[in-house]
């Protein structure tokens, strides 16, 4: 059987790249006694996160080594299967156990949404509906692939995608919005998609990976208009000095958020 997969999160505002490659170091000194295997981790010096990830037997073993090794706890531990670990964060940092470095765990969660697919469905047949949604994959998998964007997986009438770059996932969603608006001129049949995107850290109270972020962006998507792009403030703010153009729309009350979601569309025609 494959051996359980865990992705924590610890707080460490103040530490150096110095320290997280020195407690990593002693994690795995002493992980063999417990059935663990530290493969990697992600730093972020400015937020003081640190996430890691290991193999191990239980999430009491992860744990064990932590505690062990230098007594840093995590603040939360997750289950994570191996498919969607890959399809968010793509090859995973490769260093010498002990060297200093850091690296983003921060994903930009991308939704696209074919408007009105059961109706175009009922109006069109399967086999031109099919053709159509062949037409939106292929232009949403071209702008990811320019824009070193992963699938994550298909929806459906959409396809979920994951970005390293907050600023590269707006550039391919507006990419995708001009280039389906050009082949409204060249079809008979239209093809409108809303598109979503929010950003965030992989470990949060949700207990799922990058649950919160998946799921406002799912939300940002639904609310897009016809051929529109929404993102949420984590994203503007992360595109700060970006040459982008965000009109506010307000706070929105979103299904699942208790408070109102500040929401903004970007202007891309």
């Amino acid at each position: 059987m494959p051996v359980p997969l865990f992705m924590d999160r610890h707080h460490v505002p103040g530490a150096t790249a110095e320290d997280i490659a020195a407690a990593h170091a002693q994690d795995v000194g002493v992980q063999s006694g417990h059935g663990v295997r530290y493969l990697t981790y992600w730093f972020e010096p400015e937020s003081g996160s640190v996430f890691c990830l290991a193999e191990g037997p239980s999430i009491e073993a992860v744990e064990q080594v932590h505690r062990e090794s230098h007594g840093q706890m995590a603040g939360n531990i997750i289950k994570v299967e191996p498919g969607p670990v890959e399809a968010f964060f793509g090859s995973l940092p490769d260093h010498p156990v002990g060297k200093a470095y850091t690296e983003s765990a921060v994903r930009a969660v991308l939704f696209t949404d074919i408007c009105g697919s059961t109706e175009m469905t009922q109006r069109l047949g399967d086999d031109e509906a099919i053709a159509l949604l062949h037409e939106h994959d292929a232009i949403v998998r071209d702008a990811l692939a320019m824009h070193d964007g992963r699938e994550v997986k298909h929806t459906g009438d959409g396809i979920m995608a994951s970005f390293s770059s907050v600023s590269s996932a707006v550039e391919a969603a507006i990419v995708m919005q001009r280039r389906l608006a050009e082949r409204q001129g060249l079809a008979d049949a239209r093809l409108d998609v809303r598109i979503g995107i929010s950003a965030g850290e992989p470990v949060s109270d949700h207990g799922d990976l990058f649950g919160a972020a998946v799921q406002l962006a799912a939300r940002l998507c639904s609310c897009a208009d016809p051929r529109g792009i929404t993102v949420s403030v984590a994203v503007r703010e992360l595109c700060v000095g970006k040459r982008f153009l965000f009109e506010p729309r307000g706070p929105m009350a979103l299904k699942g958020f208790s408070e109102p979601t500040h929401v903004y569309e970007v202007r891309w025609q």
